[in-house]
């Protein structure tokens, strides 16, 4: 045995301290002589285990994996939680050969593994000491983080890479590790960020981790009423003695610097006032981030990569967002990538007609797909006039077959609770309207006229089931907030123009005798009869009558019919 001093300063060996090999120390283990083996926990578990020492522990661990069986779990256990990943390059070195050689030999171990691998995908948790009281939060300041953060999934890959099964076994550990939506900022961006990088090197994981991250960010949608969010901008706006913006809402975005003389000054602040909707903000330009990403390769867009990710985004849109209720954020990923090529703008354009329209799927989702449709058209830049005319010809044609079919039954009266995808395709078609009007009409007034009168809305808002009665009071906003990662949509968004004075006497002005343009469209010229609680959409009512109500000054609200009660 070395004396006191000999053993400080002798360098560290391969061998274990105690008993002999480790081989040695789990053999006496099994046959029931412990003492040997509880030094051996004692000193794994040491917090100032030195680096040489995990080194040569971990060597012999690697070739005697055999021994690691389940009634070892424990021993395992402690070696899971050694501190190898902020150790030098040696140790993590020897550690990620300790693992593979692990979970080859050991299945059993699997899961304890990956939960140590997530458990990483955070910043550590740090005590900090204010007013006399323990405050636990993520460690921010730490300078490795990113260099840990690659550290892990060299790890998780180096796992899967040794048992093929991982992907199964790790989508529920990613489920039970997402955090809370009250832990910080900084936790949530990184775990969110480490999982769409799962996505990369785990492609059958894909589709899971987007739902699972589009899950959760819709329950932050929904926890953070869009009028909380209004009212924290504007108690932060006038506290700082800062100037409102006319328009608020999602993606009704002002710019995020203002130009005092040839000065760029930064707008009021970074952040936003409502902390859910700043972390709500952080986490939808990650999600924004990773799609463009994804689908560019070299600054160029890959074809095929784009339209696997649309497929996916699809499918979670129909899983999560169709159904919910009150989203007014989240669904922007599927804007987003829309805007990359116009073939997907129209694709997804079908997708939603072909929910809208179907009388199989539930009058819900056919509402909602009808609303969507409405804001789409409305709202995006990229979608070019010859499409936005394509779709109203589709949708109001549907319209047209749907009285047909109701005015000789006995279901022809004002009902939500029977029509609804009636009135959400009439409020898609108006809200569309009400935002392509100049496009429709620019070039050539007349032609616009002609086009709008084929139409024949003057029918549709006369029917019996008095679309107009039921539509527009009951708008709200899917697409209204103000953001942060406003600047990810801001180039594709088309905001609401007013029509001016000498548009609104041009329309007013009746089609001369002796064209093929001879019957004027009283709907047109705002001389539509109005009833009971009836918000007219005719261009005399825009400025009196499609406000938002609580946002978005001198915007129409969005395109909403509510569910019936």
């Amino acid at each position: 045995m070395l004396g006191g001093d000999e053993f400080i300063s002798s360098p560290p060996k391969k061998t274990v301290r105690f008993g002999g090999t480790l081989t040695d120390i789990l053999l006496k283990y099994e046959k029931g002589e412990t003492t040997d083996f509880e030094l051996l926990k004692h000193q794994l578990s040491d917090p100032d285990i030195k680096d040489a020492q995990i080194i040569n522990w971990l060597h012999e661990f690697r070739a005697s994996v055999a021994y690691l069986t389940k009634e070892l779990e424990q021993l395992v256990s402690i070696l899971l939680k050694l501190p190898w990943l902020r150790r030098s390059r040696e140790v993590v070195e020897e550690y990620l050969g300790f693992l593979g050689n692990l979970v080859s030999a050991q299945t059993v171990h699997l899961r304890p593994c990956l939960r140590m691998i997530v458990s990483q995908f955070v910043p550590p948790r740090i005590t900090i000491r204010e007013d006399d009281v323990d405050i636990s939060d993520s460690d921010d300041d730490d300078e490795n983080l990113s260099e840990n953060f690659n550290t892990c999934h060299r790890a998780l890959q180096t796992v899967a890479r040794y048992v093929p099964s991982t992907p199964q076994f790790l989508m529920p550990i990613l489920v039970e590790n997402f955090p809370f939506i009250n832990k910080s900022e900084r936790t949530l961006e990184c775990y969110v960020h480490n999982l769409l990088r799962v996505t990369v090197y785990l492609p059958t994981l894909r589709l899971q981790i987007l739902e699972l991250i589009i899950e959760k960010l819709l329950k932050l949608d929904v926890s953070t009423p869009q009028q909380d969010i209004e009212d924290a901008e504007e108690t932060a706006h006038n506290s700082d003695s800062e100037e409102k913006s006319t328009e608020e809402g999602l993606f009704d975005m002002e710019e995020d610097e203002e130009r005092k003389g040839n000065k760029v000054v930064s707008s009021s602040s970074e952040r936003m006032a409502h902390p859910l909707a700043e972390r709500l903000d952080i986490l939808m330009t990650i999600l924004f981030s990773y799609i463009k990403d994804v689908c560019h390769v070299g600054g160029k867009l890959d074809i095929n990569n784009t339209k696997n990710l649309y497929r996916d985004l699809v499918s979670v849109f129909d899983k999560l967002i169709l159904p919910t209720h009150a989203s007014c954020h989240v669904q922007y990923f599927m804007f987003y990538i829309c805007s990359f090529k116009l073939g997907l703008a129209e694709a997804f354009l079908d997708h939603l007609w072909k929910k809208l329209h179907d009388p199989n799927n539930p009058s819900v989702i056919r509402q909602t797909a009808g609303s969507y449709i409405g804001s789409f058209l409305a709202r995006a830049k990229f979608i070019p006039v010859v499409t936005v005319k394509a779709c109203l010809d589709l949708l109001v044609n549907w319209m047209h077959k749907y009285i047909d079919n109701q005015d000789t039954g006995a279901n022809a009266y004002c009902d939500v609770a029977l029509h609804g995808p009636f009135y959400s395709t009439c409020q898609a078609v108006f809200y569309t309207l009400i935002f392509r009007h100049k496009q429709l009409l620019d070039g050539n007034l007349r032609k616009g006229l002609s086009y709008l009168q084929s139409l024949n809305f003057e029918r549709i808002v006369m029917c019996q089931l008095n679309p107009l009665k039921i539509c527009i009071p009951s708008v709200v906003n899917l697409f209204a907030a103000i953001t942060r990662s406003k600047k990810t949509i801001d180039p594709f968004y088309q905001f609401w123009e007013e029509l001016s004075a000498e548009d609104l006497e041009n329309l007013k002005k009746p089609i001369k005798k002796g064209t093929s343009e001879d019957e004027d469209d009283d709907f047109l010229k705002g001389e539509t009869p109005q009833n009971d609680g009836v918000v007219g959409i005719a261009p005399n009512s825009y400025e009196s009558n499609t406000r938002s109500p609580v946002s978005s000054i001198g915007s129409p609200p969005d395109c909403y019919v509510p569910y019936p009660q």
